[in-house]
C-alpha cells in the first residue's frame, strides 16, 4: 500500500548501518556490535542547528566507536547557512581522525550525514569516502550492487562526469540523480531507479540515505541488511541532553538501549519530511538477487556481520582478515598504504598526518 503525504520540515534524524538479517524485536538485545560492513549516518531539525557529537562520538555504538571495525574511510556531510551541501572525507579509519572529532563536536546543521567504511569496491581513496554529493543532495549506499558497466551505459556522458571514484556506490547515486532530474521529483526519483536497478541488475543489497536540506529518504533493499527507524513518540531525539531536539532515528543496528526501534521491511522506502514518516513499498524483489556465496571474497567480506552478542575483532587496514578469519579464506588485500586526501567541497587538498 503506497501513501503519499506533504509536510512541513521540521526535526529529522537517520542513521544506515548493517547488521545480520533476521534478528529483530522482543527477546533480543537492543543494540549489538556487528562485524563487517559501512556504517552510516544522518540527522536533521528540518530547521534549528545542532551538533551530532552524541551519535557520532558518544552513544553506546557512536559511529567513531564503529570505525575500529570499519577502518577503511569516513567522512561527515552538513548544510551550509545557505543550504548548501559540504562535506568533509579521507580514506582514514574515524577513530583516528582528530578532524572527525573536531567536526562532530563543533559543527552546527540542521542535516547531517556520516559514513565510516568497510571497503568492498575500489581502493583506499578519498574519492571512493562516503559522503556522494550531486546537485545539493547527500547520499550514502552499504550493500553491493553488480553489473557496472551496463549501470554505465544508462548514464549520458554528462551524467557519467559526476563520478570520479570506483565505487558501485557513487555509480548508483549518479543513476538515481539522472531519474530525479528526469522526474521532477526525488521520491518519484529513487522509486524508478531501483526499480530498474532491482529488474535488470544482479543485487545483494541496496540501503541507502538520501538527504536534501530538512528531508530524508531512507530505503532498506531487499532483506540482506536491516534498519531501524526510532520515531519520537518512541524516544527518537538528537541527543540525551536537556537541549535535544525531537527527531525521528533510523539506523541499521539500534545504537543505544530504549525499546522503541522498529525494523524496516524488505523494499520499504521511508520518507521523512519534518516529522512526518511516510512509508511505501513499491519495490518487486530483485530478479537477479546475489547471495553471500556469489559475492568476491572481498565483497562477502565487506558484508560479513558477527552473530548477535559476539564480540567482534578489529579489522585492520591492509587486510580483511577478521571477516575472513575461520572461514578457510585468505586474508583480502586492501590498498595502502597511502597519502591521505581530504575534499572540502570537491575541491582536493593534501593533509598531513591524520585527518578527516
Amino acid at each position: 500500500m503506497q501513501r503519499w503525504v506533504k509536510s512541513p520540515s521540521l526535526a529529522v534524524m537517520i542513521f544506515i548501518s548493517c547488521r545480520r538479517p533476521g534478528t529483530r524485536g522482543a527477546g533480543s538485545p537492543r543494540y549489538r556490535k556487528a562485524n563487517g560492513m559501512c556504517r552510516l549516518f544522518g540527522m536533521s531539525t528540518g530547521g534549528p542547528r545542532v551538533r551530532a557529537a552524541h551519535w557520532l562520538l558518544d552513544a553506546p555504538s557512536s559511529l567513531r566507536a564503529q570505525s575500529h571495525r570499519m577502518p577503511h574511510g569516513a567522512g561527515l556531510g552538513w548544510f551550509s547557512l545557505g543550504g548548501e551541501p559540504v562535506r568533509d572525507r579521507a580514506p582514514l579509519a574515524a577513530f583516528e581522525n582528530a578532524d572527525f572529532d573536531l567536526h562532530a563536536r563543533n559543527v552546527p546543521s540542521h542535516t547531517f550525514v556520516s559514513h565510516v567504511r568497510d571497503a568492498s569496491v575500489g581502493g583506499l581513496t578519498v574519492h571512493n569516502c562516503h559522503p556522494f554529493v550531486m546537485n545539493d543532495r547527500l547520499f550514502a549506499h552499504n550493500g553491493v550492487v553488480k553489473g557496472l558497466d551496463t549501470l554505465r551505459t544508462w548514464l549520458t556522458d554528462v551524467e557519467r562526469a559526476h563520478v570520479a571514484g570506483e565505487t558501485d556506490s557513487e555509480l548508483v547515486f549518479a543513476f538515481v540523480t539522472a531519474e530525479i532530474r528526469r522526474h521532477g521529483d526525488t521520491t518519484t526519483g529513487i522509486i524508478e531507479a531501483v526499480r530498474r536497478i532491482g529488474a535488470e541488475l544482479p543485487v545483494f543489497a541496496v540501503n541507502l540515505l538520501i538527504a536534501e536540506a530538512g528531508r530524508l529518504w531512507a530505503l532498506r533493499y531487499p532483506e540482506s541488511n536491516e534498519l531501524w527507524v526510532l520515531s519520537p513518540d518512541k524516544g527518537g531525539s538528537s541527543g540525551r541532553d536537556g537541549a535535544a531536539m525531537p527527531a525521528v532515528v533510523i539506523a541499521s543496528e539500534p545504537m543505544d538501549d530504549q525499546p522503541g526501534w522498529r525494523l524496516l521491511e524488505p523494499g520499504e522506502l521511508l520518507v521523512v519530511d519534518g516529522l512526518n514518516e511516510t512509508s511505501l513499498f513499491p519495490f518487486e524483489p530483485p530478479r537477479h538477487p546475489l547471495r553471500r556465496a556469489d559475492l568476491s571474497a572481498r565483497e562477502a567480506a565487506s558484508q560479513q556481520t558477527a552473530v548477535a552478542g559476539e564480540p567482534v575483532q578489529g579489522v585492520r587496514i591492509g587486510s580483511l582478515r577478521s571477516a575472513t578469519a575461520g572461514t578457510g579464506a585468505q586474508p583480502v588485500p586492501v590498498r595502502g598504504p597511502f597519502t591521505p586526501l581530504i575534499l572540502r567541497n570537491a575541491k582536493p587538498e593534501a593533509v598531513r598526518g591524520p585527518s578527516v
